[in-house]
């Protein structure tokens, strides 16, 4: 993705860590992307509503409202259903990551945050998709939902 067209995104990062925070925010910041912060799923889905954010970045488990029903709650909102929402977590197992398409997420990274494949995720969700299949090119890079196997 160009600097240009980053800097003309906003992306809501969700980590109850502060230290995830600051991480992930600096390094979307030196792409160019500008970026909102919350510490919780229920912080999350207010900031989403009023700023619009591109991308939403959530983590899964965080105290009182977690990302699964941030999630759920963001998609009841028409003006927001079609916002990208990507889960970083450290939950690895094939149940968590059915749990997290099954809420809405679209895709999904574990941690620690391998950020060549974040930006390439963001660049999927972020670009002008006219002719390519989403779907698959999510599936290529999150792994595939059935074996949690990485392509």
């Amino acid at each position: 993705m160009s600097e240009e067209k980053a800097q003309n995104t906003t992306i809501l990062v969700v980590d109850d860590s502060t230290d995830n925070l600051i991480l992930i925010s600096l390094a979307l910041q030196n792409q160019g992307h500008r970026v909102l912060t919350a510490k919780s799923g229920e912080e999350a889905v207010k900031i989403a509503l009023i700023a619009r954010p591109d991308l939403v970045l959530m983590d899964i488990a965080m105290p009182d409202v977690d990302g699964l029903a941030a999630t759920r709650r963001i998609r009841k909102h028409a003006e927001l259903r079609h916002l990208p929402v990507i889960a970083l977590t450290a939950f690895e197992t094939l149940g968590f990551r059915q749990a997290a398409y099954e809420a809405g997420f679209d895709g999904y990274l574990t941690k620690p945050i391998d950020f060549e494949k974040l930006n390439n995720l963001i660049s999927v969700f972020l670009r002008d998709l006219d002719t390519t299949d989403l779907s698959q090119e999510t599936k290529e890079l999150t792994g595939d939902l059935m074996t949690g196997k990485l392509a």
